[in-house]
């Protein structure tokens, strides 16, 4: 099997992270995996943000937990995170950051990382206190989010799901 599609099919949502942090190297080639994404018509209307500071992380987490209710929400303790944002209203920003996310997941099982899909910020991205924190990373104002890469060394495998989904061959 090759390498791409092994790597398709081992790569597991990893749930529980360790704190060892990831190297800034391996986040710089995640990026630039994320940047090689597929964009609707090469419009490349996202923003990535990297968060390596457990203080702000943190911080995130608690103001999400707060908007949602849910008390504890930790983001399942990542190293490190990179917030996927794109232009409101761009004709295919949610398409386009699901590809970026997917090419970063697969990027970091290639390099040993663990990584999982955050979706908590979609629809609180404009909430007063979440805005706040979202303009000091520096994430424009015209910028929503729907979907934070979660990544850390696990501390637990992720857990392998059968595939249901049906294939119809019409030929």
């Amino acid at each position: 099997m090759n390498e791409v599609m092994n790597a398709i099919l081992t790569r597991r949502s990893i749930r529980k992270f360790t704190a060892d942090p990831i190297p800034a190297e391996v986040l710089e080639d995640l990026v630039k995996a994320a940047l090689h994404a597929p964009s609707g018509m090469g419009k490349q209307t996202w923003q990535f943000t990297v968060v390596t500071n457990q203080e702000i992380i943190h911080r995130l987490c608690g103001l999400i937990g707060t908007e949602l209710g849910r008390e504890g929400y930790d983001m399942y303790g990542p190293a490190a995170i990179v917030i996927v944002a794109h232009e409101k209203g761009a004709p295919f920003g949610r398409e386009d950051d699901g590809c970026a996310m997917q090419t970063m997941f697969l990027a970091a099982h290639s390099l040993g990382v663990g990584s999982v899909w955050i979706n908590q910020l979609q629809g609180i991205c404009d909430e007063p206190a979440v805005r706040t924190e979202l303009d000091a990373l520096g994430l424009p104002g015209d910028h929503e989010v729907h979907g934070i890469c979660a990544l850390g060394h696990a501390a637990a495998p992720g857990k392998a799901h059968e595939r249901t989904s049906q294939v119809v061959w019409a030929n």
